[in-house]
């Protein structure tokens, strides 16, 4: 096999920025081809903003729960006496966002890979054409290519974004005054988390989602407990109800389900799903593989059907998450340069829903037991027996586990409660290092701390040896 030297990736978000990395540690010489700015809707449009928006959604949430702490906080208006300046935090988002774009392409040029504006479009498998905005292009040949074009937010014709009141999540950060009423639609998990979010936020919020709950795809011991939380908190939750047509009115919108029921607001938000940018690429054209939604089509160690070609993030629709991206960026930089390589294992991912409360997974989850795909024992504890989780008022969340019933090996688990991203990591250990329950509970524990959840869960699956 030809040794590879020159190695081009179009796109500069999670997959594209991180694999970089590797490549130019490997001793690749490597050029990154960016049209977006440098992170990607990761950073600039979508996690990095939209987690910061919910920090301060979080401050807003804890504080709801002051006065049972013994906290007063402005007496004799409202029940706290807070508000928020909406204009304010979006600066402070979409500052915070260009920072870390910035910070990306510091660490980008100290390492030596070489960022071309423009952009990228395959001429073949091993050759990229850069296209500059001022429409210079530039070919710039590979001994191997990496795809992260990425996914943008889905639209319909019946539901068209404005900018204005109809929005993407996207758009959302060009609002300043807060919506009077806001109308999400879509429970999955960027629905779910926007929809928290501007709750806490102060705003009317009704929530339209097409199943039987919100989070289809996660939990459902977990998603029945965000929506019981969101409804006692004053949400509306239409459950079982699809969109029809969103449309507007000056300064307000109208969503119509195809039930004919119609529900008024001042905003819209659409968090329908996501589409592949593979369209223009040139991917066909190089022998690349597209399913029937327009994803590339990759193996575990991120390889596409053409030769020398591989793909990473959204755009191949592997789990659409920026971890994701970045590990099979990682892997696909190993593969191509001779490094170590582990293929991707998806029952390994840890992943997190920002809403409050947080719902963290990791490893394999109840419905894969629950149809037979791995025999596993299960155990449920609420935090609400927890000492540190009283101290704090939490009341709302639990610890689940999972582990092979003959060796005990941790293969799964979920927490729902506050900073649950946080409180997964051991259980993502255990899984990743296959450490069995026995293991994960006589680790030391600090008291009073949620993590003692974790430990006494792990107790509770424990064996006695006969």
């Amino acid at each position: 096999m030809a040794r590879v030297n020159r190695v081009v990736i179009v796109g500069g978000g999670p997959g594209g920025y991180e694999s970089a990395l590797v490549a130019a540690q490997l001793g690749a010489a490597v050029t990154v081809v960016d049209s977006d700015g440098l992170g990607g809707s990761a950073v600039l449009t979508d996690c990095v903003p939209s987690k910061t928006l919910i920090a301060t959604a979080e401050l807003m949430t804890e504080v709801e729960g002051a006065h049972e702490l013994g906290v007063r906080i402005g007496e004799g208006v409202g029940e706290t006496g807070l508000s928020v300046d909406l204009a304010r935090i979006n600066r402070r988002v979409m500052a915070l966002a260009r920072a870390q774009s910035d910070d990306i392409a510091r660490r980008l040029e100290r390492e030596g890979v070489r960022v071309v504006p423009g952009q990228g479009r395959l001429d073949g498998p091993s050759r990229v054409v850069a296209t500059s905005l001022d429409g210079a292009e530039e070919t710039l040949e590979a001994d191997a290519v990496l795809v992260a074009t990425g996914a943008t937010p889905r639209t319909m014709p019946s539901a068209r974004p404005d900018g204005e009141r109809i929005l993407t999540w996207e758009q959302v950060y060009d609002v300043d005054v807060i919506p009077e009423r806001l109308i999400v639609v879509g429970s999955g998990v960027t629905g779910a988390e926007f929809a928290s979010a501007y709750m806490a936020l102060g705003v009317d919020v009704v929530l339209v989602s097409s199943r039987d709950r919100v989070l289809p795809g996660e939990d459902a011991d977990a998603a029945t407990v965000l929506e019981d939380v969101l409804k006692r908190r004053g949400m509306t939750v239409l459950s079982r109800s699809r969109m029809e047509s969103v449309t507007r009115d000056g300064d307000s919108v109208t969503v119509t389900l195809t039930d004919g029921r119609a529900v008024s607001g001042s905003h819209c938000l659409l968090a329908v799903g996501s589409v592949p940018n593979t369209t223009g690429v040139g991917l066909e054209e190089a022998g690349v593989r597209l399913d029937s939604n327009g994803f590339i089509e990759v193996d575990k160690v991120s390889r596409t059907a053409a030769h020398g070609v591989y793909a990473a993030g959204d755009c191949t629709g592997v789990l659409m998450l920026a971890s994701v991206a970045a590990m099979q960026g990682r892997i696909a930089m190993a593969h191509i340069l001779g490094d170590a390589v582990v293929p991707l294992d998806l029952t390994k991912v840890a992943s997190n829903v920002f809403t409050a409360p947080e719902i963290a997974t990791v490893g394999w989850q109840q419905e894969a037991v629950d149809a037979g795909e791995i025999e596993a024992e299960a155990v449920h504890l609420p935090l609400a027996g927890n000492a540190r989780a009283k101290m704090q008022g939490v009341r709302d969340g639990f610890v689940k586990l999972f582990c092979r019933p003959s060796t005990g090996i941790v293969v799964g688990g979920v927490v729902v409660g506050p900073r649950a991203s946080e409180l997964i990591h051991p259980v993502s250990l255990a899984v990743d290092e296959s450490l069995t329950v026995d293991q994960l509970a006589h680790a030391f524990t600090v008291y009073p701390s949620m993590s003692g959840s974790v430990a006494e869960a792990a107790r509770r699956l424990h064996h006695p040896r006969r």
